[in-house]
């Protein structure tokens, strides 16, 4: 009887070891959601307005102090209308470097224009297009571009890089959507056309520089170099109009 007591006594004491060594605190470990493996979340500002029809307050002439008289104001939107001079592209007096831009465009039968970000303003530089790159605006039913370079000219296009889905533009005469963000801290870009994403591409570093390498732009001092520059709107020689142009910045 008394070895059958031992025996008892002796399994409560190791059971009750057991749970004294399980119930041991254990080292807290940050749970999987929680681990920060991108950078710090940024902040979007409200939008600034850059155009709504009234004035073009926040734009002026590449180059120049003045807005070229070859853009004018058509009801909400600007027009620009060719001289025959060239080279009057212009550009917002600010600057960005994180940023979604929002615009609608139209462009005119068989036409081109062009929208830049990144623009460095330089007497080295004497185009807008030398620095900033460009997302293609485009009559791609009529104007040659759209039928070269396996369609990295076509409207909507990351020009010479990266063309867009068929069907994503609306033909010329009726105006089309763009939201463009632009992150360099991020390293990324988004493009949508018309309420549809289009494609992401990388702003800076390797995979950027291997993106020109294989474009007309490889060998330009300038291009793609400056993370803060301008927007710019291009004088490709062909009527084009822009509205409802705004922009939020990332902080």
């Amino acid at each position: 009887m008394k070895k059958t007591i031992y025996i008892v006594a002796v399994a409560i004491f190791a059971l009750s070891c057991k749970e004294k060594e399980t119930s041991q605190p254990v080292e807290s470990v940050e749970p999987v959601d929680k681990v920060t493996t991108t950078p710090e979340k940024q902040t979007i500002q409200e939008a600034m307005v850059l155009f709504d029809g009234s004035n073009f307050d926040a734009w002026k002439g590449y180059g120049v102090d003045e807005m070229h008289e070859e853009w004018s104001i058509d009801g909400d939107a600007m027009v620009f209308t060719p001289s025959g001079e060239g080279g009057k592209n212009i550009i917002t007096k600010g600057t960005y470097k994180n940023f979604i831009l929002e615009l609608e465009w139209k462009i005119s039968e068989g036409g081109n224009s062009g929208i830049f970000w990144g623009v460095h303003e330089s007497p080295e530089f004497k185009e807008a297009y030398e620095t900033g790159p460009e997302i293609q605006v485009l009559d791609d039913e009529r104007h040659p571009d759209a039928k070269v370079a396996n369609g990295t000219h076509k409207a909507g296009s990351l020009y010479d890089m990266i063309k867009p889905e068929d069907g994503m533009i609306n033909p010329a005469g009726e105006w089309n959507r763009v939201k463009l963000m632009i992150n360099h801290d991020q390293n990324i870009g988004k493009l949508s056309l018309n309420g549809k994403n289009a494609f992401t591409f990388p702003v800076n570093g390797e995979k950027w520089d291997a993106m020109v390498s294989k474009t007309k732009f490889a060998d330009w001092e300038g291009f793609g170099k400056y993370p803060e520059g301008h927007i710019g709107l291009q004088d490709h020689g062909d009527k084009v109009w822009y509205r409802n142009i705004t922009i939020k910045e990332i902080n």
